[in-house]
């Protein structure tokens, strides 16, 4: 063997352990060869922005200043003039995250809401150095999707892809700003699809990846080998406090579906079908004849008057699909419906006593989730929503300063009983209030244990 051919056998080898120790195919699906990200990453990075947020909040007064006993030994001395209440001392407080340009002619950025949420101002930083103050535009925090607006010009933006056609192996590549350090860029696979019931977010479908994502990578992006946008960067499970390779995104579809609506009409809106459901246990499998690992997920009640009875729903159906794409989960059905908007068309695909069967079903309005004053002065600023299973009222979100918060209860409580009633729905959640003014028994369940709070 020559000199000049051992040099390229040589270089054949470390090119081929290079990119086998980078993870990366050599080659798409089309034969291009792919000995490196950094041309996608030219066009797809001047589209993530840097996000720091600022709020400002009155110091919190000590409790006892309002019992007669103590104030009088905290009381200013005569002479001194008490400070009016809007100037109290205040503190600011900032936090940073990530978003993404998806339209750069009208500067619209998506990111989530918890990065946004409570504050006075947003920040948006490019990576040319400029700097813009944002309007938010609207929030869904149910899917934990914001959409801001800065007004600027020469912007870069990241084509959305279609998050619906992923698999699992596929690679991708997360895009944030980890610990406010500056845009950081990870890669990794799919891990898995549709994966719910994780207590993130109140509609959950997520794409896990095993893409480095760390605290401020949250609204970043999650895009494709060729650049375009299929997820919205928003959770890890991290045990020990780090990164274990185990990260959530929003599918970009779903977060699409909110963006439309926010950009509509200021706000979203979530329909429903009229259905309580069950998820598919083993035994149910069996006992409802589903055969070959068949999933799907169990219709247990159908609501008066709704659109499910209207199209021919009944309870004992398994829902196994919508608009052809599988449903494995309760928590998969519920984010299928939720990017629908009230009055569009989905067909369900059902098991109905071992035979298939498919039903065109309207989407109708969902009940309200919104707790607010009116209902009872007490419970302003909660929200929630039914559970999955119309077993009691979930708590979905509350602001930090509310009543409810300061008694300790928390987003994922199970709210089951009120004023010594049994609840389920609005209707009895409604009429409990209704047994006492002055005070909220509250009966929770907190991860299987129950508990009661008071509410004064």
């Amino acid at each position: 063997m020559s000199q000049l051919k051992r040099l390229a056998f040589f270089l054949f080898i470390v090119c081929f352990f290079s990119a086998a120790h980078a993870g990366f195919p050599l080659s798409d699906a089309s034969g291009n060869k792919l000995p490196s990200l950094s041309p996608m990453l030219k066009q797809v990075n001047p589209a993530v922005v840097n996000i720091a947020t600022f709020s400002t909040n009155s110091q919190a007064q000590n409790p006892l200043m309002n019992d007669p006993f103590f104030k009088r030994f905290f009381q200013s001395r005569p002479d001194q003039k008490r400070r009016p209440e809007s100037q109290a001392p205040r503190k600011r407080r900032q936090s940073a995250g990530s978003g993404v340009i998806v339209d750069a002619a009208k500067g619209i950025i998506m990111t989530n809401h918890h990065v946004i949420k409570n504050s006075d101002e947003v920040r948006v930083s490019l990576t040319d150095g400029r700097e813009f103050t944002a309007e938010i535009k609207g929030v869904d925090p149910e899917l934990d999707i914001a959409i801001l607006h800065i007004d600027a010009k020469n912007l870069a933006e990241v084509r959305l892809g279609d998050s619906n056609k992923l698999d699992v192996g596929d690679f991708v590549v997360a895009i944030g700003n980890p610990f406010g350090l500056g845009q950081t860029v990870t890669t990794g696979i799919v891990s898995a699809l549709g994966r719910t019931g994780l207590g993130i977010e109140g509609y959950e479908n997520f794409i896990q990846t095993d893409a480095s994502i760390n605290p401020g990578n949250s609204g970043g992006a999650l895009v494709s080998l060729n650049g375009e946008l299929i997820g919205i960067n928003t959770a890890i499970i991290a045990p020990s406090g780090g990164n274990v390779g185990i990260g959530f995104a929003i599918p970009v579809n779903m977060a699409q579906a909110s963006m439309e609506q926010i950009l509509a009409t200021g706000e979203v809106k979530r329909g429903q079908l009229g259905v309580s459901i069950q998820d598919i246990t083993p035994e149910l499998r069996e006992a409802f004849d589903l055969k070959n690992g068949q999933q799907g997920v169990l219709i247990t009640g159908v609501a008066e008057d709704s659109e499910a009875e209207e199209a021919g729903i009944k309870a004992g159906d398994v829902i196994t699909a919508v608009d052809g794409r599988a449903t494995s989960s309760g928590g998969q059905l519920r984010s299928q419906i939720g990017i629908k908007g009230v009055g569009d068309k989905v067909e369900l695909s059902l098991i109905r006593e071992g035979k298939a069967k498919k039903l065109q079903v309207g989407i109708g309005k969902q009940q309200s989730s919104t707790i607010d004053g009116q209902l009872h002065p007490l419970l302003e600023g909660i929200r929630v929503e039914p559970s999955r299973d119309n077993n009691g009222l979930m708590v979905v979100d509350l602001e930090p300063n509310s009543r409810a918060a300061y008694i300790g209860l928390r987003p994922g409580d199970l709210i089951v009983g009120v004023n010594r009633k049994r609840v389920t729905d609005f209707n009895s959640f409604s009429e409990a209030l209704k047994l006492s003014e002055s005070s909220i028994l509250l009966q929770i369940s907190r991860n299987g244990r129950p508990m009661y709070v008071v509410i004064r």
